[in-house]
């Protein structure tokens, strides 16, 4: 059974088979997936610009707050029901998308008042991972093995529970500092879970490109469309955190 750790693919859902001559295919997967990202990008221009027009960024971030918690809440709930309602995922993952949009301009407009450019480094980094990660997949450099994979998975939920620990820490006012810190370790583990989103991907690739193989249903392209979204806007926010800790070293 293939494996994935992105939490959109669940097991058996690309066993489902096509009733008519409308199938998934990589290309329509790909099309898809271009149309969430330039959602993503449309609505991330605009909170962003709201928190940029703002000479005080104190108030630029009043401005975007109910956009930011709006767009997390959002997305949180599309994500869940896109992840549970396959058929839905048409018109869910976009509107997953939006949100996600929303969530992310606000955050990238805070960092990059903070350091500039780093918004685009992240964007540009996060697009070459993929294009990298993509060509080396189809040629076969790297292969998504049942090794691999399970390896993927579990550094994928490692990941998780320590995020999940850090925010009950937080929740009782601590910090852990090698997570939220700027020290050598902290910037390690950014490196490793940077790393760890980024070999996602090659499941993802993996994961859909079987699908495709499988005959599933046309609606399926949303779908897969939406789960490679999911790990491209950790993978994007992961090395925005990372490049952000490295600038404050200087």
């Amino acid at each position: 059974m293939m494996r994935t750790a992105n939490p959109a693919f669940r097991g058996g859902i690309f066993d489902i088979t096509a009733t008519d001559e409308k199938t998934m295919t990589i290309n329509g997967t790909v099309g898809k997936t271009a149309i969430l990202l330039a959602f993503i990008a449309a609505s991330g221009y605009w909170t962003w610009n709201i928190f940029s027009n703002e000479a005080d960024p104190a108030i630029g971030a009043q401005k975007v707050m109910p956009m930011l918690i709006g767009g997390l809440i959002g997305g949180l709930i599309f994500g869940i029901i896109t992840h549970f309602k396959l058929t839905w995922a048409p018109v869910t993952a976009p509107l997953y998308a939006l949100c996600e949009g929303l969530l992310l301009g606000a955050i990238s407009a805070m960092f990059n008042k903070q350091y500039p450019g780093i918004a685009l480094q992240a964007i540009v980094l996060t697009m070459g991972t993929l294009a990298v990660l993509l060509v080396a997949y189809r040629s076969g450099l790297i292969k998504a093995t049942e090794n691999f994979k399970l390896g993927v998975v579990a550094a994928t939920g490692g990941i998780f529970i320590l995020y999940f620990i850090s925010f009950i820490v937080n929740i009782f006012g601590g910090t852990v500092p090698f997570i939220s810190g700027n020290g050598p370790l902290s910037i390690g583990l950014s490196v490793v879970i940077v790393i760890i989103a980024a070999l996602n991907l090659v499941l993802d690739f993996d994961f859909i490109e079987h699908a495709a193989e499988t005959n599933t249903p046309k609606y399926m392209e949303w779908y897969g469309a939406f789960a490679l979204t999911v790990t491209l806007v950790w993978l994007y926010l992961e090395i925005l955190r990372l490049l952000a800790k490295l600038q404050s070293r200087k």
